[in-house]
């Protein structure tokens, strides 16, 4: 099989322009969005990550596919932030009534979390502490979701902190008691999906790296073993 060829750029060409995209997408959805105050809150989740991805996405070789599910993600939310999340009008944009009894965007959300998150979860893993057996598969589900419920504590002390409406916007139960529970869930089975695809696909390699890693051992050993398998 051939060599594995590495690029030579900090960020693959896609990757930029991905940035760029969410950059205009964040500047469009800037204006007069629904409850300035709650995108606020919601926008420190993407004023934390965005930067840094920029700064240690090549040290964690994401590929072009990783950043292309983190872009959707990041736009979801974006989406989200700019209307509140309980407030998306999706079934305008449809043309159809869908029978639904409270706004079902931060459920489509929290289950894409776990989709589209799983392949970048993967990937880090394999560049930080890549586990073996069954652990390659159970170990990023359980990333994920411990992720998700520090998400959703996160949430809870924002709404006691805050209260009243920019409380309510921001936590988004809609009035359901089990809010909290029904996210996570969705959120596992779209982690499990996503895990399971990734690792079927490509069970013992990673997709094509968009990035140069940042240990010149690390580089040494897999064109090594490229060149052996050659």
């Amino acid at each position: 099989m051939p060599a594995i060829q590495l690029g030579l750029h900090d960020h693959s060409p896609l990757a930029y322009r991905l940035g760029a995209a969410l950059a205009v997408i964040w500047l469009v959805l800037a204006i007069d969005p629904s409850y300035r105050q709650d995108w606020l809150l919601e926008n420190i989740l993407v004023l934390i990550a965005v930067p840094l991805l920029a700064r240690y996405g090549p040290s964690l070789r994401l590929s072009d596919a990783s950043y292309v599910c983190l872009f959707i993600f990041f736009t979801l939310h974006l989406v989200g932030a700019h209307y509140t999340y309980a407030e998306v009008p999706y079934e305008r944009w449809l043309g159809s009534d869908l029978g639904f009894e409270r706004n079902q965007y931060d459920r489509l959300v929290h289950f894409l979390y776990g989709l589209l998150m799983a392949l970048p979860v993967i990937e880090l893993l394999d560049a930080r502490a890549r586990p073996s057996g069954l652990w390659r598969w159970l170990l990023p589900v359980l990333f994920l979701l411990s992720h998700g419920g520090i998400y959703e504590s996160i949430e809870w002390l924002a709404a006691l902190v805050f209260g009243g409406d920019l409380g309510q916007a921001y936590l988004g139960t809609q009035g359901d008691v089990w809010d909290a529970q029904k996210d996570t869930g969705l959120a596992a089975v779209g982690a499990m999906i996503g895990v399971s695809f990734w690792l079927w696909r490509r069970p013992g390699v990673r997709l094509k790296p968009s990035s140069v890693s940042s240990d010149p051992a690390l580089d040494a050993s897999m064109r090594s073993g490229a060149d052996r398998s050659a």
